[in-house]
């Protein structure tokens, strides 16, 4: 097994991608730990896990805010002694919306979740993984990130920041073995994308020539790649895309 006695956490690990990435991992011998706020959906990927034989717990987490961040790592130490791979899934989806319609609000709450999520996160789990020699982070970004459609100013922005994050963490913390990359999924079926529109949805199938959306086991096979085999790799974003970047 590609993961086995590995400690990883997953933040958003309660549905779509994170639910797909969890059980992934958990089949690959990784001990995993389910951070959400969605309390029923979290135990309940934890349940699924458990029944199939493999370990995992869940802890709710806000990962907006530090105090939560630093219970999370406390519990996962004390349960596991160590934590070996941090993959950043948590995110919302915003857009859909004119630049100027955007609500400043709206605006803050998804850099609040898809960029600073991310950053505190990394925060407070780093040291950890630099005491114990090394590890992994896995961010996940989007290809909005990278070719943006319209009318989503924000969510692209943001995907965007997390690209370069990532860049930015995979300089500095290569010296200590901690290697960095990033997810960029074209659109995928997860709840989130119930939000977009008919008529956004059918504008990023049109660019696809796959001619297909992503499936969240698409991305959660990439994430297992970026944690296991892919010693060599460090602030690099996988586009995991249909074709989308062509």
């Amino acid at each position: 097994m590609r993961l086995a006695d590995k400690v990883a956490i997953i933040t958003g690990a309660s549905s779509g991608i994170g639910r797909s990435s969890a059980y992934l991992f958990a089949k690959e011998g990784a001990k995993l730990v389910v951070a959400d706020i969605d309390n029923a959906g979290g135990e309940g990927v934890v349940s699924n896990i458990k029944t199939k034989g493999g370990e995992a717990i869940f802890v709710h987490t806000d990962i907006t805010l530090a105090s939560e961040i630093k219970a999370l790592v406390r519990i996962v130490k004390n349960k596991f002694d160590k934590i070996d791979i941090l993959f950043n899934n948590a995110g919302i989806t915003a857009g859909d919306t004119l630049v100027e319609e955007i609500d400043e609000s709206s605006w803050d709450r998804t850099y609040d979740v898809n960029v600073k999520g991310i950053f505190l996160a990394t925060k407070y789990i780093v040291p950890e993984m630099k005491k114990a020699g090394g590890g992994i982070i896995i961010n996940t970004a989007s290809m909005a990130g990278i070719r943006p459609v319209s009318r989503i100013a924000d969510y692209a922005s943001s995907k965007g920041a997390v690209i370069t994050l990532t860049k930015a963490l995979a300089i500095e913390l290569a010296p200590y073995n901690i290697r960095v990359n990033c997810i960029n999924p074209t659109i995928t079926e997860t709840p989130l994308v119930e939000l977009m529109s008919e008529e956004w949805k059918k504008s990023i199938k049109s660019v696809l020539p796959l001619g297909r959306l992503a499936k969240p086991e698409d991305v959660a096979y990439a994430a297992l790649y970026l944690a296991s085999e892919s010693a060599m790799l460090t602030g690099m974003g996988i586009n995991v895309d249909g074709g989308h970047g062509i």
